[in-house]
């Protein structure tokens, strides 16, 4: 009876084995050019003007991106569901408390709007402006395929720099050093 179950259990173990092994070697065999999207994924956007996008609200009011333009501005663009974007809400918050009365800050969600996606931001203390990309008409528009990102624009709209997670200090350096 031991014997028996020991020799089910090594059975066991070499065909999991032989599965898993066959499993990677068919992902070995698609195209190598196909990644999991880092921040490098997005598109290079620094130099370009913020394009001209609706967004929306938690209320349903349309907001143009133009509309946002004419001070130095920080666009956090975010979701509940991205865990980089949740460790770095609150250094927003506070970055915003420091250089609010100086550069705009806007949350753009890409998640539909909700009471949960406002919550969530409000509960790490974010208390900046929040929009939504509901249509993906942002987020695919600037090709963003890995999130969080960072846009810098400056008043003129011109997009000066952009960057993934960023913590308090990285975030106070980018904005004396692109916005101020």
């Amino acid at each position: 009876m031991i014997i028996s179950l020991a020799v089910a259990l090594v059975l066991s173990v070499l065909v999991g084995w032989l599965i898993a092994r066959s499993r990677h070697s068919d992902v070995a065999t698609l195209d190598p050019s196909l990644k999991p999207p880092t921040i490098g994924t997005n598109r290079p956007v620094k130099g370009e003007r913020l394009p001209s996008i609706t967004l929306s609200s938690a209320d349903g009011t349309q907001i143009s991106t133009d509309d946002l333009v004419g001070q130095p501005m920080v666009i956090n663009v975010w979701g509940s569901t991205c865990g980089p974007c949740k460790k770095e809400l609150p250094d927003f918050a506070a970055a915003h408390l420091d250089y609010g009365d100086r550069v705009r800050f806007v949350g753009v969600d890409y998640l539909p709007p909700s009471d949960l996606e406002e919550q969530f931001a409000r509960s790490r203390g974010v208390q900046y402006e929040l929009l939504y990309d509901a249509t993906g008409d942002f987020v695919n528009t600037m090709e963003i395929a890995a999130f969080p990102i960072t846009l810098f624009v400056a008043a003129d709209g011109t997009i000066v720099q952009q960057t993934g997670q960023l913590d308090r200090t990285k975030l106070t350096n980018l904005i004396e050093s692109h916005l101020l």
